[in-house]
């Protein structure tokens, strides 16, 4: 077995190897680029080398950087993670002929799955059920609409070597397929080094089901279940879940055998994904094939009690699969949901910081926790915005996403936005729990994105009581100051006014008993049982008989109260103050209508438009790129151009003015 083995790559991957690997006695190199000088995965290695700048084409793209990072520690393995050079030809070729075991597999496997266009023309020859597609890389943007036209529309545009949703537009029409042969063109050669493109069908209302296989280098290959990641964003999937609530065991069977077939048609070896699409009617049809491990593996770890990245280092010593197919029994249900520093009010836009509060939920057997971050550490705009990968395991469906809900609520961060709301929010949501799934769900379920509305407290009146009994709490401390005059006397009110959102909740605090608390809320009774103590950011109770956590924190004099995706911001008043408080004008906003701000940090790449230029509405003003992402900013109405207040190239904050408008 290898003593040492580089890992080439960064973040939650990263530290999920240098996992397994320490469990199996073997020690780990990691390495790192200027921004990642202080992240954990570095921490946690048992050795690491500095690769080059930030940004990734600087550094963890470059294979010579690579190579001597091995040749320097002595390493005799490459786990390379996946993105990156996870997919890279050359890369597994260098490594060798330096004589340095790949994990992961063969250069022709690479070669021939890497590459979309070449898959699928292996998958046609293997009789795979493919998508009907164009067998080609595009050549420029008239042979992408003549290509989108005679297939039919809808097409997407995909890059050939592209992952993790980068490189990939839908078109509707012949000039949607112009700008995304442009954008996907970009996108892919930022984020791959090859910006080449393919055309295929976009099959409507599909479901995205992938295949988990195993294979050694002695002809045994395996699968293990499949993975059902249709509820997606902009092609990235935001949660997986295995196994799928849609397949029965004869389409898993036909689809598991494809993949398998799949894989010996190309001598595969190593650990790898097949990916499908499957209509209404379970028809599937061969999308694309990861050469690599998925970022979605571990729900398949829960299900079949294995641990695949041990597994890939094994084969890749030269041992045999411990097991045969008819070994594999798929126990239980895992679901996963990845946490994004991005801001889901805002069109999930990315947000970038210091993480000043990072409290994980306890990872126990049925919770699990993949993360490369920590408090106090950073999120960069130089890469995948990530924060952590959270896991959940039941018996059945139903009780995995009760514990999916509990641990989202009990995830703490401070210092970035998140999508943890937006998470929460599709675990209570009744097509999700139905497990009425498509690629389309979250377009067609949240078609302005997540709104505020969105996140508006489905029993209000229980976040009403919590902080009632926050504020009665501090209410009691303050009446118990030492010095105050005749302190000992000072009573604390019992009937309080909770304000937020529209509403407002008349509560009055009956009797407390040790740790429970009676309250009335406009006349439905509430028994709160909480070991709460002032300063707690998790609010863990039983009310009513049900076993809940909220996050909560005191602001000036509000009561910030988070729960189940939905947030109150309350004030709990006194009966007089509340009256007074409903003749209090609102503020308005200040108005922005007249300026384009950046709704996001990143860099600055085009500015379509000049001082004095007259434009239309949905005419292109710029291109901002953040997370290896670009994002068209369009014109909302017609207007004339007044200023340009930033220029291509300038990294902008967000809100940062970019132009101005007459």
């Amino acid at each position: 077995m290898f003593k040492k083995i580089l890992i080439a790559n960064r973040g939650e991957i990263a530290c999920r190897v240098i996992k397994s690997a320490r469990a199996m006695g073997i020690s780990t190199v990691a390495v790192y680029s200027d921004a990642d000088k202080d992240s954990l995965h570095v921490r946690m290695a048992d050795e690491a080398v500095h690769i080059g700048a930030a940004p990734s084409s600087e550094s963890y793209l470059i294979i010579d950087n690579i190579l001597k990072a091995i040749k320097d520690t002595g390493a005799e393995a490459v786990h390379p993670g996946y993105g990156f050079l996870s997919e890279n030809t050359k890369f597994a070729e260098a490594l060798d002929k330096a004589g340095v075991a790949f994990i992961g597999p063969g250069p022709k496997a690479i070669t021939a799955m890497g590459d979309k266009i070449e898959s699928k023309k292996l998958a046609n020859a293997a009789n795979v059920s493919c998508v009907p597609g164009h067998p080609d890389a595009i050549k420029d943007v008239n042979e992408a609409v003549k290509v989108a036209d005679q297939i039919g529309y809808p097409v997407m545009l995909k890059a050939s070597a592209g992952g993790g949703g980068k490189g990939m537009r839908i078109a509707w029409n012949a000039e949607e397929a112009k700008d995304g042969f442009v954008r996907a063109t970009n996108e892919a050669k930022s984020s791959f080094g090859d910006d080449r493109v393919f055309v295929e069908k976009f099959i409507e209302d599909p479901r995205h089901i992938e295949i988990q296989i195993i294979a050694d280098k002695h002809g045994n290959t395996v699968y293990l279940g499949e993975r059902e990641c249709s509820i997606q964003r902009r092609h990235q999937k935001v949660i997986e879940e295995a196994p799928s609530p849609f397949l029965d065991e004869k389409t898993r069977k036909a689809m598991g055998e494809q993949a398998v077939a799949l894989a010996a048609a190309v001598d595969y070896h190593s650990a790898g994904t097949v990916e499908f699409i499957v209509d209404k009617d379970k028809n599937f049809y061969f999308l694309e094939m990861n050469t690599r491990l998925q970022v979605e593996h571990p729900v398949t770890e829960y299900i079949t009690g294995l641990d695949l990245v041990e597994l890939m280092i094994r084969v890749a010593d030269g041992e045999k699969l411990p097991f045969a197919q008819k070994d594999i029994k798929l126990n239980g249900w895992a679901m996963e949901s990845r946490i994004y520093a991005e801001d889901p009010f805002r069109n999930f836009l990315p947000s970038i910081g210091r993480l000043v509060t990072y409290r994980p939920p306890v990872e126990e057997d049925d919770v699990r926790v993949d993360t490369g971050v920590y408090e106090g550490g950073e999120i960069s705009m130089f890469y995948d915005p990530m924060i952590a990968k959270l896991i959940t395991y039941g018996p059945d469906r139903i009780s995995a996403t009760k514990r999916m809900q509990r641990a989202l609520d009990e995830f703490l961060i401070r210092g970035v936005q998140h999508n943890i709301p937006f998470l929460n929010a599709l675990m209570t949501h009744p097509r999700f729990v139905e497990g009425r799934l498509t690629t389309n769900f979250i377009a067609e379920e949240y078609p302005e994105g997540f709104d505020p509305g969105d996140a508006d407290p489905k029993d209000p009146k229980m976040f009403a009581a919590v902080a009632a009994v926050m504020h009665a709490a501090y209410q009691a401390r303050a009446a118990q100051i030492s010095g105050q005059q005749a302190a000992h006397t000072r009573k604390v009110s019992q009937d309080w006014v909770v304000v937020f959102g529209e509403g407002q909740y008349n509560v009055t605090i009956g009797s407390a008993d040790g740790s429970a608390v009676d309250l009335n809320v406009d006349g439905d009774e509430f028994t709160v049982k909480t070991d709460w103590q002032l300063g707690d950011e998790l609010f863990r109770a039983d009310i009513n008989g049900e076993t809940v956590c909220f996050q909560v924190a005191r602001s000036t004099v509000a009561y910030i109260v988070s729960q189940g995706g939905s947030r109150a911001d309350a004030w709990v008043l006194s009966p007089h103050v509340a009256e007074l408080n409903a003749l209090m004008p609102v503020k308005e906003p200040p108005d922005t209508s007249k300026l384009l701000l950046s709704p996001m940090p990143g860099l600055l790449v085009s500015v379509a438009v000049e001082e004095g230029q007259e434009v239309k509405a949905g005419e292109e003003l710029c291109v901002v790129e953040a997370m290896k992402m670009e994002n068209v900013l369009r014109a909302e109405r017609d207007c004339v151009v007044a200023a340009v207040k930033a220029e291509a190239g300038a990294n902008l904050a967000v809100d940062q003015v970019i132009l101005e408008f007459e």
